[in-house]
């Protein structure tokens, strides 16, 4: 990290606010791996530090809030609540061996029977594997959570599905009227993980967890400063 006038902050060679496009995004998101929303790994950009806090929901093409689900969508990297309950983007590279270094060898079931798991999740996911792309809204629905006082187990169950790199958030959906208007807020959906490496070209890591962090650690050194790979370290145990 390097500070430099006007409380500027540049991060491995990328400047505050430096960033204008979608494409200019994508170069990075290849370049670093992993690219949290707001701030969160220390001495590591954002999306909400790299880009203008005035083209933010904005509606428009140059909006970092629109181009979430344009990463998912277009298959350049996976999108998820996947460290600390925070949103991150992980690139299509690194993503198989994230996937590996992460998420559990264990099913959701057996999971469950170990005690690792809510019976919440089992359920949803169970719901979103046979729907793949489900929106919040009927999610809820299908998994009888729609009413207000299960809403917090619900947010809690879909949270912790994509810690354990279960789930991703491949999109949002609009609320739409009878006119086919848009009506109100967007909707999250989402799909299994393996759906969507499969559905993206995207074949499972070829090593155990071991080797997938060993990897990824090759791949952050030299571009990750030393703070920002012991952080992620700790929080994931890795060696």
């Amino acid at each position: 990290m390097e500070c430099i006038g006007d409380d500027v902050v540049i991060y491995k060679g990328y400047e505050e606010e430096s960033v204008i496009t979608f494409e200019e995004t994508a170069e990075i998101v290849t370049k670093i791996g992993i690219l949290p929303l707001a701030t969160l790994i220390p001495e590591h950009p954002s999306l909400n530090g790299l880009t203008k806090a005035e083209n933010w929901h904005t509606g428009s093409e140059l909006d970092p809030w629109s181009w979430r689900v344009r990463f998912p969508g277009e298959g350049l990297a996976g999108y998820g609540k996947f460290v600390k309950k925070k949103a991150i983007l992980v690139s299509r590279e690194w993503f198989p061996a994230f996937v590996a270094a992460v998420g559990s060898t264990k099913s959701i079931e057996e999971r469950y029977n170990d005690g690792l798991a809510s019976r919440e999740a089992v359920t949803l996911l169970q719901i979103i594997r046979e729907h793949q792309g489900i929106d919040t809204r009927i999610l809820r629905v299908e998994a009888d959570m729609k009413a207000k006082e299960k809403k917090t187990a619900f947010d809690n169950a879909v949270t912790e599905l994509q810690a354990s790199l279960d789930i991703v958030i491949s999109g949002v959906k609009e609320r739409q009227n009878a006119e086919g208007e848009k009506n109100g807020w967007s909707s999250t959906s989402f799909e299994t993980v393996s759906h969507w490496m499969e559905d993206n070209g995207l074949s499972s890591f070829e090593g155990d967890r071991e080797e997938a962090i060993a990897w990824l650690h090759s791949k952050m050194n030299g571009i990750w400063s030393p703070t920002a790979i012991a952080w992620t370290n700790k929080v994931f145990s890795w060696k």
